[in-house]
């Protein structure tokens, strides 16, 4: 049975990058293309690939990958905080001229009840919301299709409090999929103008970026998981004197992959095209798309980084 796309949100054939290069005009195309098939026979292909697809390898070369951004409502954070769904647009917008991509955006308030199915579709998925070690166990379904995905070899991606869980049952089997939990009642939390710099420069997700000052809330003393592959400190920041954590790569003992980012605490911090490419490259690393030598770009408008319709 041949493959259903990811629908499109609204928002994302509205986007634009500021002087698209013509890789990124034929991007752009592409992805319409995908976008104007992908709007037919969406509600049924969710179906289909739930009964059917859900142990299915992952897709070969020729089929794009699917990338699902889960992102939640309001968590009662100052406004410019904790915005989860402007911030997936932005991210949504920066993936947008990738080949072989599509993406969705979804806002995971609960019930939630199409998120296993949509989990089930996808190859990749990146968890942006409220307590994100609680919310992925929120009901048996919903921790099973996470599962499930992780040990077909899917990417797991969480950032911020996507990481984060107050109570510390959660945490086992969050850190089981994403690697590192900010979690249980021992959790820390520094909120400073912090230096960031790149422990892997190597490595694919640290392309085209070098070290520097950001003013953020960032998790640290992360709770990781074991045993297994050792995770990689990929972003640390100097904190109360020492170099602490606060983003990693994982290659889970399945196959997988996995990226997390405690910062992200402010919205205003997706204005830094630093954070932009980081991210965006953790994510490509993920589904083992290729990441630029000079890493990608990630221009946007500066009107889709403005806060509206916002508490």
């Amino acid at each position: 049975m041949p493959r259903t796309p990811l629908a499109p949100n609204e928002n994302n054939r509205k986007r634009a990058v500021d002087k698209p290069s013509s890789h990124d005009r034929a991007g752009r195309r592409q992805f319409l293309r995908r976008a104007a098939v992908a709007t037919t026979g969406f509600a049924a292909g969710f179906t289909r690939l739930t009964t059917v697809e859900v142990s299915a390898p992952l897709p070969g070369p020729e089929q794009p990958k699917r990338l699902l951004l889960i992102g939640g409502p309001f968590d009662g954070h100052p406004k410019g905080s904790h915005e989860y769904m402007a911030g997936l647009s932005i991210l949504a917008r920066c993936l947008e001229g990738v080949p072989a991509l599509e993406t969705r955006v979804t806002n995971s308030e609960e019930p939630w009840r199409d998120g296993p199915a949509m989990i089930d579709s996808a190859d990749g998925v990146v968890l942006f919301r409220e307590q994100g070690a609680r919310f992925i166990q929120g009901e048996p379904v919903r921790l099973e299709a996470f599962e499930r995905l992780a040990q077909r070899g899917g990417g797991c991606v969480a950032l911020h409090f996507g990481l984060g869980t107050v109570e510390a049952k959660f945490i086992e089997r969050f850190v089981n999929l994403f690697g590192a939990c900010h979690g249980g009642p021992d959790r820390r939390t520094h909120t400073a103008t912090v230096k960031l710099a790149f422990g892997a420069a190597s490595h694919d997700v640290c392309r085209g970026l070098n070290g520097f000052q950001v003013h953020d809330e960032v998790y640290f003393k992360l709770k990781r998981a074991a045993p297994g592959p050792e995770i990689t400190p990929l972003v640390q920041a100097e904190i109360e004197g020492r170099s602490e954590m606060v983003g990693w790569v994982w290659q889970r003992g399945n196959g997988g992959r996995s990226f997390g980012f405690s910062g992200l605490h402010y919205h205003e911090n997706w204005r830094l095209a630093a954070y932009r490419r980081l991210v965006t490259q953790g994510i490509l690393w993920t589904l083992r798309l290729p990441v630029p030598k000079g890493g990608i770009n990630v221009d946007v408008l500066a009107s889709l980084l403005e806060l509206r319709n916002t508490p």
